[in-house]
């Protein structure tokens, strides 16, 4: 059995915060009454402060569906008949911006000493990408270095990595990023901890804390993008916690 991570990135004509919340229970409850294999449903919505101000933010809503599966090429794509009852009843904009993207996951969540029991308050993903043929130094580095650099900056509880699946959710669209980055937050003051990301990575950051260089492994084709949560996360099943 192998760890898969789906994206529901859209955006949806949800104007009130009780009319997004009726919405996000209803689709944690869609899950846990018709797919296998889900531990864990969690619904975001893009943060107004980001962490790099130009790269775009198409979505407004994001869904992640963690879930173990023996079967990903069955019960991968029967994630697709609910979501088209989401676009029948207009919750789901009728533009280009959705995307659905499944990821095979490398490895549970890994937690920093940072993190505390309860939910993540906010969601930062990288949809990122290697340099080809340095596949192996890549993962050194971010399991080694980087994930360590991130997960112990204020704010920041951990890591998670995973890489694109053969099989995806119909509609399929073309991804820009082979490789997905889970960051989960916790945090009330979530600039300061974007802020001392930024220093930590220039080397001038007031703790004195200065990252290593950045291995050119990770190719620099990569968006970022960060979404808080609505809601209270549904755990359908007890996952590892490496810690």
């Amino acid at each position: 059995m192998a760890s898969y991570v789906t994206l529901h990135l859209r955006s949806a004509p949800l104007e009130t915060p009780q009319a997004a919340e009726a919405f996000f229970a209803r689709v944690q409850s869609d899950a846990a009454k018709y797919l296998r294999g889900v531990r864990r449903v969690e619904c975001y919505e893009c943060e107004t402060t980001q962490l790099m101000w130009d790269i775009p933010q198409p979505w407004k809503h994001l869904t992640i569906y963690d879930r173990e599966l023996d079967e990903p090429e069955i019960d991968i794509p029967a994630l697709a008949p609910i979501l088209a009852n989401y676009r029948a009843e207009g919750l789901t904009s009728q533009d280009t911006a959705e995307r659905i993207y499944t990821y095979r996951m490398y490895h549970d969540w890994r937690l920093s000493r940072n993190w505390k029991p309860g939910p993540f308050t906010h969601m930062m993903f990288l949809l990122a990408n290697l340099t080809p043929g340095r596949e192996a130094e890549y993962h050194k580095w971010y399991d080694e270095h980087h994930s360590v650099e991130v997960s112990n900056t204020p704010g920041y509880v951990g890591m998670r990595r995973g890489k694109l699946d053969a099989v995806q959710v119909p509609p399929v669209e073309y991804c820009a990023g082979s490789e997905i980055i889970l960051a989960p937050i916790q945090t009330t003051d979530l600039r300061m901890s974007l802020e001392d990301f930024g220093a930590r990575a220039q080397g001038r950051s007031p703790s004195g804390v200065a990252w290593g260089p950045r291995s050119s492994s990770a190719s620099k084709a990569r968006t970022v993008h960060i979404f808080k949560r609505v809601g209270e996360p549904q755990i359908l099943t007890t996952g590892t916690v490496c810690l």
